[in-house]
Formats: structure tokens, C-alpha cells, sequence
């Protein structure tokens, strides 16, 4: 990934959906995760795609439908712990693993999700 080039720059929306695909689809399966959710994931996969966008760089429209993301705040309804935390983040390299993009974009993907799943564990 060029220095200046973004996440997004990278990815596209193309492959910012494809890995939100990807990510729900193994949510699917996964019991203790897949319980958090509605019966619908396509309401969770809009807000997770516009918050994408959002923080590797692309248009705010998550910032302009719903406000400051508030990640902690918003996810604090639920008892986050370790193994729920090492679940999502399965799900999310597991996505990762799906979607073709440079090493450079994998790495940067790869400390994102981990500092923000890091940072909800709240029990």
C-alpha cells in the first residue's frame, strides 16, 4: 500500500462489501456471536460496511446517518469478554483471508480490527 494511498483506495466499496460478506457469513456460524444478532444481519452489514468506509478513508456517511461511531458505548449493552472478543476477530480474518488486497492493507486491517476488538472487551 502507497503511503498515501487509504485502506479504502485500496479496497474500493467492492472490496469493503466483500469483506463484510464474508465476515457475516461466518458470524452465521458462529453460535455465541450469532445469538447477539437479529434474525436479519442486513442492518449490521450496512452499519459495519458504512463504518468501513468510514475509518479507511472513504465517504463519512456512517458519520452523517448515525453520529461519532461511540464504539465502546455502542457495543456495551453486551458482556464482551475474551473468548467472545477471540470469536469476532476469527470471523474477521477469516473475511480477511477471502478478500484479495496487498500485505500492506492485510497488516493494517489486521492491527485495526485487533486494537478495536481489544478495546470492547468490557467484562
Amino acid at each position: 500500500m502507497e503511503e498515501k494511498q487509504t485502506i479504502y483506495d485500496s479496497l474500493g466499496d467492492k472490496g469493503i462489501h466483500e469483506l463484510v460478506a464474508h465476515f457475516y457469513k461466518k458470524v452465521e456460524s458462529e453460535h455465541r456471536l450469532r445469538k447477539l444478532y437479529p434474525a436479519d444481519l442486513a442492518p449490521a452489514a450496512e452499519r459495519l460496511y458504512l463504518f468501513l468506509v468510514h475509518v479507511f478513508g472513504g465517504p463519512s456517511t456512517y458519520l452523517e446517518r448515525r453520529g461519532h461511531p461511540m464504539l465502546r458505548r455502542r457495543h456495551f449493552q453486551w458482556k464482551i469478554d475474551s473468548n467472545l472478543r477471540d470469536t469476532w476477530l476469527e470471523c474477521m480474518w477469516y473475511a480477511m483471508d477471502q478478500v484479495p488486497m496487498e500485505s500492506g492493507v492485510y497488516e493494517a486491517l489486521k492491527s485495526y480490527f485487533l486494537n478495536a476488538a481489544n478495546h470492547m472487551v468490557n467484562r
